[in-house]
């Protein structure tokens, strides 16, 4: 007879078993595609993204700032502010000049964007004599690598002529190089190429000094769209024939983007390797045949080959973000086939043969399997479509976990169930007709004879078991306060920079530029920029000694001026691979040790988990019209700031300004503004640092001034809202989904009850183990979602199958609970025990992916306990309302 219900028509199964060649040959087609898209693959840090920046840069003989402001930068803003893909303006004003930084949307066309200020300000009206160049930048061109140059027979006039004409064209001609800079004289690379303000701005004069020694330095800058390693690699083969074709020339590795993506997607590569080890062991612990072992987890190389086919459509790269994913994925790539394949064995148990059996258990099971994978699907492909940065930086991660979860149902709806029919064994124990419907099952071990007691025991108080899970759930929303509150943890990388500001003199001569002389030579002969920054880097020789005495620095790359500023100056620490100490700890150190220097501004600022044009991570902006009382309420606050436990190198824009004199005039989106910036120290968690500066700058500000964020303190918001949004679309997917096989609402309502359940564990494991509650730990808590609702499904299918039987309620929820608990407890073990090397922190880049697997450990350990008991309360109790409420209406 042929079939005709929606679970026959579902059941691909059976297609599958019945054309068994011609589906293992398919998934050998995908599994060698797979290895060649594998291979293609590049290894990166982070997604490619584009954040496109253009900078406005006006000059006009005028006196003051204030008068600057009124004449050049409020028209230049008022030109600019209708521009469609603007996200934000922030502009710096002083006398004769002002700096309009134009940040787009993330993503957009960076040509195109210079374009449209181009045109914006074709009809503006500036001051007689004014002028303006148009500068655009792409955050993601970042330098890759970096070498000091020294020699102990060339002077360094010599050396910078010869590594003009020797070194500098042989590196710019490499594939994926955008520019390569020569610091230390003021060359660059290719000057003609570049707009006049561009190329003074990166040819800016500098001196460099490398371990505490007069050097030069080679700064190769990378296309925003090149991968970091080739290029890295390229420019290190071109490094060794160039050593040997100039002997007299010393090169020495400075800086290197590199080492710790290396590091970064090994340490990634181990724990997905010792997860997959774990999820194996635990299968083999459960059903005790290697045979079903091997069909099991052969579901884990094959789901995570068809993945890599689609990475390599879609151009993504094995880098941080999308490894992330791949880790995530073990746990659940191999759920289907756990539950398949247990199914399977079961009725084999019961005395089918395994081809019957296969037949049986994937009818039996197939529409649940399908439908809770598809609301895994549903849970991640929104975060994909995200807006805003943070939206383009996770749009691989969604795309990959609902690949990976999709092919691995196809792996196990096709491939799984050909191979049980084929390579398991036939039980003993003769079929009965009541095995059609799954068979009767005892309790046997102790484990099940206790969840069998507690279960009807639940069944008898539904009210007391739905009053243990409401407490739990507040239980978990209270403690969200105690959690420390971030956004991306700091990654400890084995670098930082150590920036400084020399105060300039008040008679100091600010020249446009010129060329700078060696600093062995007549310092008469010097003009007064060279001689600033040959003050400036003498002022750096203090900090060089403090940072030697630290037992893990293993080098240090100083460089004064850059960037058109010639009084600041920056040194770049490298830390040795084998310390004791993480970089955090050394930072904290290094501040306590810093000498005490009269108006010398230091600052120590990590390398940053994305280019954000040099924003401190905490940034709160007081807005208001008047500059004295907003110069005044900010300067009370970062007094106040200043003294707290936990805040670092807190600065203040305007700090200069006095009654007297407005020497810089800030502006945001059109409005003045005074921003309060500050590093963390002392694992102070990004989200509480900004509560309790927004609740200083509340006491302290008038009426007539507002309170704005910045930086990544306003990304927190931001990142939070988005998945809050996400959060709710994903819900509402995986409840329209449920809709499909159950075509009535109780399931839906069930599932969307039991879901707060992850809350509870995965907000106690990350406050027990202090892990921040944050942009990671957020992607955790969507994967519980999935996993919850595969085990409710689980649950409630075989419970309305068994009751289609004939068998009455409750006789088939404590049935259902016996033949489900093996399953749910093998796939819940499985994706605990592979979160464990995760959830270690081992490796570089730990910091990044611990959270999540915290977050995921807590929430499946409380969230399976729950449900086990819950969700056959939640059925049997909804049920019993909605027929209440049916009869009255009736």
């Amino acid at each position: 007879m042929a079939p005709t219900s929606f679970r026959d028509r579902f059941n691909v199964s059976r297609i599958a078993i019945q054309h068994s060649w011609v589906t293992v040959c398919c998934w050998i087609a995908i599994a060698v595609a797979g290895l060649f898209a594998l291979s293609s693959l590049k290894y990166a840090l982070f997604p490619d993204i584009t954040f496109p920046v253009v900078v406005v840069s006006a000059t006009a003989p005028i006196e003051t700032a204030l008068e600057s402001e009124t004449q050049l930068t409020i028209p230049l803003e008022d030109q600019l502010r209708s521009l469609e893909p603007l996200n934000k303006t922030v502009s710096s004003t002083s006398a004769g000049r002002t700096v309009i930084n134009l940040r787009f949307k993330v993503g957009t066309a960076l040509d195109e964007d210079r374009a449209a200020v181009e045109q914006a300000l074709g009809e503006v009206e500036l001051p007689p004599a004014a002028s303006y160049d148009i500068i655009p930048l792409n955050l993601n061109e970042a330098t890759a690598i970096s070498y000091a140059l020294s020699s102990e027979g060339l002077s360094l006039t010599d050396l910078a002529d010869l590594a003009e004409a020797e070194i500098l064209p042989v590196l710019q001609e490499i594939s994926g190089v955008l520019r390569v800079d020569l610091r230390g004289t003021g060359v660059q690379a290719q000057p003609d190429e570049l707009e006049g303000s561009l190329a003074a701005l990166q040819n800016s004069p500098t001196l460099v000094r490398f371990d505490r020694q007069t050097a030069l330095a080679v700064q190769v800058v990378k296309q925003g769209d090149a991968n970091t390693l080739e290029v890295v690699d390229r420019v290190e083969s071109a490094v060794q024939q160039l050593e040997s074709d100039l002997p007299q020339v010393q090169f020495t590795l400075a800086a290197s983007q590199a080492e710790y993506i290396r590091a970064a997607t090994q340490a990634t590569i181990s724990s997905l390797i010792g997860a997959i080890a774990i999820a194996v062991l635990v299968i083999f612990a459960f059903l005790r045949s290697w045979r079903a072992t091997l069909i099991t987890a052969l579901a884990i190389p094959l789901s995570l080959l068809g993945t890599c086919i689609v990475m390599a459509v879609a151009g993504f790269n094995l880098e941080t973000i999308t490894l992330l994913a791949l880790a995530l994925v073990i746990g659940i790539v191999v759920d289907d086939a756990i539950v398949e394949l247990e199914n399977i064995i079961r009725h084999i148990e019961l005395g089918h043969s395994p081809r019957q059996a296969a037949l049986i258990a994937t009818r039996e099971i197939g529409l649940t399997v399908s439908a809770s994978t598809l609301t895994i699907a549903a849970v991640f492909l929104p975060v994909a479509f995200m807006g805003g940065t943070i939206g383009q930086f996770f749009k691989p991660f969604g795309l990959t976990v609902s690949a990976a979860v999709l092919i691995s149902l196809l792996v196990a709806r096709t491939l799984s169930p050909v191979l049980a029919a084929y390579w398991l064994k036939p039980g003993r124990l003769p079929p009965t007709e009541a095995d059609q419907g799954g068979g009767q099952a005892a309790p046997v071990s102790w484990l099940e004879r206790s969840y069998s007691r507690l279960l009807a025991w639940s069944l008898a108080h539904r009210w007391n078991v739905v009053g243990i899970a409401i407490a739990s759930f507040i239980a978990g929303i209270a403690i969200i306060p105690l959690i420390p509150q971030g956004f991306i943890p700091q990654l400890d990388r084995g670098e930082f920079y150590l920036n400084y500001t020399v105060p300039l003199a008040q008679s100091q001569p600010r020249p446009a530029g010129g060329p700078l002389q060696d600093p062995q030579a007549n310092p008469s002969s010097i003009d007064p920029r060279a001689q600033l920054l040959q003050q400036t880097l003498a002022a750096a020789e203090p900090l060089e000694d403090t940072v030697f005495q630290l037992s893990e620095v293993d080098s240090v790359l100083t460089t004064a001026g850059g960037q058109g500023r010639p009084n600041q100056g920056s040194l770049y620490i490298k830390l040795k691979g084998d310390r004791t100490r993480d970089t955090a700890a050394v930072q904290t150190q290094l501040r306590q040790d810093l000498p005490e220097q009269s108006d010398l501004i230091t600052s120590i600022e990590d390398v940053q988990f994305v280019d954000t044009g040099g924003e401190k991570p905490l940034q709160v902006a007081l807005l208001g019209d008047d500059l004295a009382t907003l110069d005044q309420a900010a300067a009370e606050v970062k007094a106040e700031v200043e003294g707290l436990p936990g805040f670092a190198d807190v600065s203040l824009s305007g700090e200069d300004n006095t009654p007297e004199q407005i020497v810089e005039i800030t502006r945001q989106n059109g409005e003045r503004v005074a921003f309060i910036s500050a590093n963390l120290s002392e694992g102070k968690a990004l989200g509480d640092a900004t509560d309790q500066v927004v609740e200083i700058a509340q006491s302290i500000i008038p009426a007539d001034i507002r309170i704005d964020l910045g930086g990544d303190s306003a990304r927190i918001g931001e990142v939070l809202g988005s998945f809050g949004r996400t959060l709710a679309f994903a819900v509402v997917c995986m409840l329209a989904v449920l809709l499909i096989p159950f075509g009535r609402l109780l399931e839906p309502a069930v599932v969307g009850l039991t879901l707060p359940l992850s809350v509870v564990g995965a907000m106690l494991a990350l406050l027990v183990t202090q892990s921040d509650f944050g942009l990671v730990s957020v992607l955790g808590l969507l994967f519980l979602l999935g996993l919850l609702d595969k085990n409710a499904l689980l649950m409630m299918d075989y419970t309305n199958q068994l009751r289609r039987t004939g068998m009455k309620r409750t006789e088939a929820i404590l049935q259902t609970g016996l033949v489900r608990l093996r399953p749910i407890l093998m796939t819940t073990a499985s994706t605990v025990l592979g979160m464990i090397p995760i959830a270690l922190g081992l490796g570089a880049g730990s910091e990044l992916r611990q959270p999540m697997a915290v977050a995921i450990i807590g929430g499946l350990l409380t969230s399976t306990l729950l449900s086990l008991v819950v969700v056959p309360v939640l059925y049997s109790l909804l049920e019993d309302s909605w027929e209440k409420v049916a009869r009255r209406s009736a």
